[in-house]
C-alpha cells in the first residue's frame, strides 16, 4: 500500500518521503515503484520514449527514502500511514509523530476498517486527523474512501478530499463506522462464505465461480481474501468483535483463525484458500 500511495502521489507532482524500518525493504520498494511507473508511462504515452523517459525520471526524483520517521515528518504537509492493521500500533505511531510534525500537518490513516477516532485519540491534532482508505493495487483501483472521524474539521476533510482527487481518484465520504462502506459489506460477505464451506453446503471454488458468473464480481470472496491477506482480514474481524461483541456478523470463523495460525495468509505466504507459486 505504501508503495502504491507513494507512486501515485509522486506521479501527480508531490514530493514524497517513503518511510520503513528497513533499508532493504525501501530499496526493493523503490525498484518496484520504478517498474510500475514505467508501465504507467508506456500505457499513457503509447510507448513514446521521448515522453516516457522524462515522466519516469521526474516521478522518481520526487521520492526520497528514510528509516527515521520522526525526521521524515519535520517539514511535511500530510502524513499518510499504511502500517499493520492494529489500533494500538497505529496509535503509538501517531502519538510519537505528534511532536515532530508541524502543527499545520494533517495526519491520515489508510486503515481499511479500524476506528480513526480511536487511532487519533492520543494525538493533539484530532481536528487535523482523518482517513484516506486507498484500495489495492493503489495505481489501478479508482476509489478512495475519505473518512471523517468524530473530530475531523471541515477544512481537514476538504483538504483530504481535494488531495485524493488531485491523484486522479474518485472519492466517497464515509463516517467513522466499522469498515466504512466497502469493507463493512465485504467482511460479513466473506464470513458467510466461509460458514457455507464449514457447513459443507458447497466448496470454495464453487462459491468463487458463482459470485463471478452469477453476480458479475471480478473475483470471488476467497480469491479476494487471499489477495488482501487473511491475517489482515482476521485482524479486522477481531477488532470489530472487540468493539461490537453482540454483532454475530463480526465474529471470526474457526476456519479463518486456524488458517492464520498455520501461516496461510494468502498470496503473500504462498497459500491461503488456494495455493500460489
Amino acid at each position: 500500500m505504501g508503495n502504491g500511495i507513494t507512486q501515485i502521489a509522486a506521479q501527480a507532482g508531490n514530493e514524497v518521503i517513503l518511510v520503513d524500518v528497513d533499508e532493504k525493504i525501501l530499496n526493493k520498494a523503490l525498484h518496484a515503484i520504478k517498474t510500475n511507473t514505467s508501465r504507467v508511462a508506456r500505457k499513457r504515452f503509447n510507448g513514446n520514449q521521448n515522453q516516457m523517459k522524462p515522466f519516469v525520471e521526474q516521478t522518481m526524483m520526487r521520492i526520497a527514502l528514510s528509516t527515521d520517521v520522526k525526521s521524515a515528518v519535520q517539514d511535511t504537509d500530510l502524513v499518510v500511514e499504511a502500517i499493520v492493521e492494529n489500533t494500538k500500533v497505529k496509535q503509538e505511531l501517531f502519538e510519537s509523530l505528534d511532536s515532530s510534525a508541524p502543527q499545520t500537518a494533517i495526519f491520515a490513516t489508510n486503515t481499511s476498517s479500524l476506528s480513526g477516532t480511536e487511532i487519533a485519540s492520543l494525538t493533539n491534532r484530532k481536528d487535523k486527523f482523518g482517513g484516506l482508505h486507498f484500495f489495492n493495487p493503489v495505481p489501478v483501483m479508482e476509489l478512495v474512501e475519505v473518512v471523517k472521524t468524530e473530530e475531523t474539521s471541515e477544512n481537514t476533510f476538504k483538504l483530504l478530499w481535494d488531495w485524493a482527487n488531485s491523484l486522479g481518484k474518485t472519492c466517497i465520504e464515509c463516517k467513522d463506522t466499522p469498515g466504512f462502506v466497502v469493507n463493512r459489506l465485504l467482511i460479513p460477505y466473506l464470513n458467510e462464505a466461509i460458514r457455507m464451506v464449514e457447513r459443507g453446503d458447497t466448496s470454495v471454488e464453487d462459491i468463487d465461480l458463482a459470485m463471478k458468473l452469477g453476480a458479475g464480481h471480478p473475483m470471488g470472496p476467497f480469491q479476494l481474501a487471499d489477495y488482501s491477506g487473511l491475517d489482515t482480514a482476521l485482524a479486522v474481524m477481531n477488532d470489530w468483535h472487540r468493539r461490537f461483541p453482540k454483532n454475530i456478523a463480526f465474529n471470526p470463523t474457526e476456519m479463518m483463525i486456524k488458517m492464520v495460525k498455520e501461516g496461510k495468509f494468502g498470496v503473500k505466504s504462498g497459500e491461503g484458500f488456494y495455493k500460489y507459486k
